[in-house]
């Protein structure tokens, strides 16, 4: 339901990003919240800088994103976080030009390169095969809400078999070559 209501406020453009300067941290331990901690492995560069965007919009994001690489990875696999820069070659339109990139990996069953755009249409699922508990709508909401904030997702091959879900989020401008921790 929530995905639901989520759409129609991106849909309808009032979904307005309200950006802050925030730590990672801050972030992402609450979009795990939700999430069994025995299936997930966080790896994250310890000096990055705060970050500049909408921490409940990424969180939510972020949070959509891992609960769809459980629902389709084996039970005794684990999905795995891993946050740094933004090499500067994926760089988008970032003000200060610098971005956090946040990869979420799993090694589940993967998806088609024709399907990895398609995953993030509204009312999609892998193989169009409804699972419990979904609509198909998380994948567009995260999408949705990380280029509210001016990042982007986007879906790529996991080296050795599954998929890896690309987040990059713009850093603080101020931040720059500021660390947290």
């Amino acid at each position: 339901m929530d995905n639901l209501l989520d759409l129609s406020r991106l849909q309808s453009g009032t979904a307005r990003a309200r950006s802050q300067r925030v730590s990672l941290d801050e972030i992402l331990w609450p979009a795990l919240q939700l999430v069994p901690r025995d299936r997930v492995r966080v790896q994250a560069d310890e000096s990055l800088p705060l970050l500049t965007t909408d921490p409940g919009l990424v969180e939510r994001a972020l949070g959509n994103v891992v609960e769809n690489a459980i629902k389709y990875t084996p039970e005794e696999t684990k999905i795995v976080i891993m946050a740094r820069r933004a090499p500067s070659s994926t760089l988008t339109d970032s003000p200060t030009g610098d971005m956090i990139e946040i990869r979420v990996v799993d090694h589940g069953p993967g998806v088609t390169d024709e399907a990895k755009e398609r995953m993030f249409d509204s009312f999609q699922q892998l193989g169009d095969r409804r699972r419990a508990g979904g609509l198909g709508l998380g994948l567009a909401v995260a999408r949705g809400f990380v280029e509210a904030v001016g990042g982007s997702l986007q879906a790529k091959d996991t080296p050795g078999g599954g998929l890896t879900m690309v987040l990059t989020i713009p850093v603080a401008p101020s931040a720059v070559g500021d660390r947290v921790g």
